[in-house]
C-alpha cells in the first residue's frame, strides 16, 4: 500500500486566511511552512523587471533557466515568509495586490508552473510540511497526508484582505479589492493549468464568520487525530 507524505495542504482562493492559518499549523506541529504563492508573486517580479511579455514563451523559459527564489522563515506566526529572488529581498515588494494579479497570470504559464512545481516537490520531499496555494492538494502533493480547502464569502474575503493590507501600511480601498478578488478568482479557476479547485479528499472549511483559532483548531484535530493515542 502506497503510504502518504506527512504533508498538510491547504488550498483556496484569495482572502481565507491560508497565510495566517498555514503559519500557525506549521508552528504548532513543528513542521517547515511553504507560501506557494510567494514564488509566483517573484517570478512576477522578476518577468516585470526584465521586461519580459508573459506571452513570449522562450523569453520566459530563459529567464527562468537563470531565476533563484530562496525563501526565508517568517520572524513568527504573524509574518509573512521572506523571499530572496536572485539573491535580493523583496519581501515587501511582492505583497501587493497589483503583485497578486500578475501572480495569478504567470501562474498559468505552462512552463513557470512545471518549474515551480518541481521547486516545490523537492522541498516537500522529506515530508512534514505545511503547504499553501491553489492546486497543492491536487497537482503538488497529491499524496499528501492531510489536504483542506479554505473558501470564504467573497465580501468577507476582501474586508480581511484590506485590513491585512493597512496593517502593513497600505492605503487599501475595499471596492478595488473586491473587484480584485473577483478577477483572481476568475483567473485562477478557469486557467487550463492546475486550476483552482477543491481535491476530492479534501476537507472543506468555510471560514466565514469564524475565528483563525478555529479553523486552526479544526485541522489540528484532524490532523493529530490520525495519530495513533494524540489528540488535542
Amino acid at each position: 500500500m502506497h503510504r502518504k507524505k506527512e504533508i498538510v495542504t491547504l488550498d483556496g482562493p484569495s482572502g481565507v486566511g491560508k497565510s495566517t492559518i498555514s503559519r500557525k499549523i506549521a508552528a504548532s506541529l513543528g513542521y517547515t511552512y511553504l507560501d506557494t504563492g510567494a514564488m509566483y508573486r517573484a517570478v512576477g517580479l522578476h518577468l516585470q523587471q526584465m521586461g519580459v511579455d508573459a506571452g513570449d514563451c522562450d523569453a520566459v523559459t530563459a529567464n527562468l533557466n537563470t531565476l533563484t527564489i530562496r525563501l526565508l522563515p517568517a520572524r513568527d506566526e504573524f509574518s509573512d515568509a521572506g523571499v530572496l529572488l536572485n539573491g535580493v529581498d523583496v519581501s515587501d515588494q511582492i505583497r501587493t495586490p497589483e503583485m497578486s494579479m500578475l501572480a495569478s497570470r504567470v501562474s498559468a504559464i505552462p512552463v513557470v508552473r512545471a518549474k515551480l512545481t518541481e521547486m516545490q516537490r523537492a522541498i516537500g520531499s522529506q515530508g512534514r510540511l505545511v503547504a499553501e496555494g491553489r492546486d497543492l492538494g491536487t497537482v503538488v502533493f497529491p499524496d499528501a497526508a492531510h489536504k483542506f480547502f479554505l473558501d470564504a464569502d467573497i465580501q468577507e474575503r476582501a474586508r480581511r484582505r484590506v485590513r491585512q493590507l493597512r496593517l502593513h501600511g497600505s492605503q487599501a480601498d475595499e471596492e478595488k479589492t473586491l473587484e480584485m478578488i473577483r478577477q483572481r478568482d476568475r483567473y485562477d479557476s478557469e486557467r487550463n493549468v492546475a486550476p483552482l479547485r477543491k481535491a476530492e479528499d479534501a476537507f472543506l472549511i468555510d471560514t466565514t464568520g469564524i475565528t483563525i483559532e478555529e479553523v486552526c483548531a479544526r485541522i489540528l484535530e484532524r490532523v493529530l487525530s490520525s495519530r495513533p493515542g494524540q489528540h488535542l
